[in-house]
């Protein structure tokens, strides 16, 4: 008997799995790299969302879009990886190390850059710039560049726009651990850029 969802739609009618290489794989790929930012693993974890989405194929009930569902898949799965760095980094002397640079750099909410440290304009304000391949092949340079931690709570606070307990929650920090990992991942990240772009 075939799985109906609850408008009596067969799951065939939904969702087909020998058409999601062709119709996924390019933004599943595209999607992971530029979370992890590492090629071999992002099509690893490809291929492991695939295989996970078939075995979870049944429970599938067509609520959200194909891509929708295999997105959430891979993004759980990202998450995992990022758990996984995240424990072997936390007691990090660098981490602790940042805490005593945030005064320098950044107002007493932790929130705000001081008036004289934040960042210089890069000279890319303009959208069709700020869709430039070379910017864009600077600013993953740069990313690459950072910890793992640092890389995997920056990509989920300015990528994936997760609130910050979800982030520490996901991740097993402290609210004080994310707010200096995020500043220190911006303070890196902007003398990268002014050295390799302005």
């Amino acid at each position: 008997m075939q799985s109906q969802n609850s408008n009596n739609t067969s799951l065939d009618d939904i969702t087909d799995p020998r058409a999601w290489v062709a119709q996924h794989a390019d933004y599943l790929y595209k999607y992971a790299l530029t979370r992890i930012n590492d090629e071999k693993l992002a099509r690893d974890l490809v291929q492991e969302t695939f295989l996970a989405a078939l075995e979870r194929l049944q429970k599938f009930e067509g609520k959200s879009t194909e891509r929708t569902w295999l997105t959430a898949i891979l993004k759980n799965k990202i998450i995992d990886i990022y758990r996984k760095k995240a424990s072997a980094f936390v007691k990090e002397p660098a981490v602790t190390f940042a805490e005593y640079e945030t005064d320098d750099f950044f107002e007493p909410d932790a929130h705000n850059w001081k008036p004289d440290h934040r960042p210089a304009e890069f000279g890319i304000e303009q959208p069709d710039l700020l869709e430039s391949k070379e910017f864009e092949l600077i600013l993953q340079k740069c990313l690459k560049k950072l910890p793992s931690l640092w890389l995997s709570v920056f990509t989920m606070k300015h990528l994936d726009d997760e609130p910050a307990d979800t982030i520490c929650n996901h991740l097993r920090i402290s609210p004080s651990n994310f707010w200096v990992i995020i500043h220190r991942a911006k303070l890196s990240l902007r003398e990268c850029l002014q050295k390799n772009w302005i």
